[in-house]
């Protein structure tokens, strides 16, 4: 957006809409592209009206939604400083998933795209001829990816420091979580088991079969029990510290796949939903009413997003990502581009990053589109209905429509281009992130 902007778009558009605006507005208007007061004009293009009038009336003689539920519809889509459509859409609605939108952006705001969440693991005692004489400790730091790659290379670890057996208990302590399981005493049962290799069951054994050939297998008996204590032994004694992967890389993990228990862990480390919810609305310039969060997750209808708010985070999050020379498509999945996760079996416009968004009756779908008449198209829809299939399968067709008649964009632009080195970024690569502090 900021490339499309700062190309004199900004100009170009307010004059189509018949807005007389100097040169040094323009750029003043590039600086406040997240804030939904930039909207200054209605769109002289009826493109975006008519779509979404036919899509409304669609979904009523699809009988999709009844008639008198379609104000529960809200569809938001802004080109620049003009609105293309408007329907609720500064009503604050059942956002499902569209929260992760608000997560990333506070997350992304407070940490930067290279922070990595922190694992330690202590020991309480001496090691004699390869058996830790007392408890292993780990400290989690709140990392939402701790998963079966990153256990079995901590065991491998453990055993080049000589440490293969542990004469006390597993001491599970702080925001521990792993393969997405955050109760502690069973976050640290999957730990103990990927510790040594003669225990797994066949999901470990699946990991392993596609890690690097030649990994070894880690063989770390504990032979005590597995403990949660809410403070760490000030007597321990720090052996490893374990490097989450990279921010930037956690939040497009995140978006591709919508989980939801990562999602809970990077708002809670940021101090939680009422902290993500007052942050997010401070950085996208909406009122605070038209986001309203109880989790950072999404999961239930409490969570309400206007369809304007989620477009301004959407803005935000572009601009903080281009502070860093990312984007949108470094965080959330993009068609063409991507091919996990949400995005499987859906019929999205080429090079769009999107969001979805799914409860029992409701289906959301957020994004930015990139066009040829009207560049980067921002857009939020906010879906009631029980038929979720069905309303997906029209959001889809809503876009396709409506970028053929802006006609789609001669080129993928690099506002919305991954840049491949960062996203290719190897998640089996944690035995890299083991920092040693005591040597064997």
């Amino acid at each position: 957006m900021l490339e499309l902007l700062g190309s004199g778009l900004v100009s170009l558009w307010l004059e189509m809409a018949g807005v007389q605006i100097k040169p040094s507005d323009a750029l003043d208007a590039l600086a406040w592209q997240s804030s939904p007061g930039l909207v200054l004009a209605p769109d002289p293009n009826p493109a975006g009206t008519s779509t979404v009038t036919e899509y409304l009336k669609g979904l009523i003689t699809s009988k999709l939604v009844a008639q008198n539920l379609i104000e529960s519809q809200g569809i938001w889509m802004q080109s620049g400083p003009m609105l293309m459509a408007n329907h609720q859409g500064t009503t604050p609605l059942p956002a499902a998933s569209l929260t992760k939108i608000a997560t990333s952006l506070v997350a992304l705001k407070t940490w930067g795209p290279d922070h990595q969440f922190q694992t330690l693991v202590s020991a309480t005692g001496p090691t004699v001829n390869g058996v830790l004489q007392g408890d292993l400790v780990i400290t989690g730091g709140g990392d939402p990816m701790f998963v079966w790659e990153e256990a079995i290379a901590l065991g491998n670890t453990l055993n080049k420091m000589g440490i293969k057996q542990v004469k006390g208990n597993l001491i599970i302590t702080g925001n521990f979580a792993m393969n997405f399981q955050r109760h502690p005493l069973l976050a640290g049962q999957m730990l103990k088991q990927a510790l040594n290799n003669k225990t797994w069951t066949r999901p470990a054994n699946y990991i392993y079969s596609i890690m690097p050939k030649g990994t070894p297998k880690p063989q770390v008996v504990i032979a005590g029990n597995i403990k949660f204590e809410a403070q760490p032994n000030p007597q321990q004694t720090l052996l490893v510290r374990h490097h989450s992967l990279p921010l930037q890389k956690l939040i497009k993990e995140m978006n591709v796949f919508s989980n939801n228990e990562m999602a809970e862990m990077l708002a809670e480390s940021v101090g939680g939903s009422t902290v993500v919810q007052s942050t997010a609305a401070n950085l996208a310039r909406v009122p605070n009413s038209e986001i309203q969060l109880i989790n950072g997750s999404g999961l239930g209808p409490e969570n309400r997003i206007s369809p304007r708010a989620v477009c301004a985070m959407l803005m935000a999050l572009q601009q903080e990502a281009a502070a860093h020379q990312l984007n949108l498509a470094d965080l959330f999945p993009t068609s063409g581009f991507d091919r996990r996760g949400t995005l499987h079996a859906r019929h999205i416009p080429i090079a769009t990053a999107i969001k979805t968004g799914t409860l029992r009756d409701v289906s959301a779908l957020a994004g930015v589109m990139p066009t040829r008449d009207r560049g980067l198209v921002w857009f939020a829809i906010l879906n009631r209905g029980s038929n979720i299939s069905a309303l997906r399968a029209g959001q889809d067709k809503l876009l396709q429509h409506l970028v053929q008649l802006l006609q789609v964009a001669p080129s993928v632009p690099y506002v919305l281009t991954p840049h491949s080195a960062i996203n290719s970024l190897p998640k089996l690569g944690a035995v890299d992130r083991n920092e040693v502090l005591v040597k064997s």
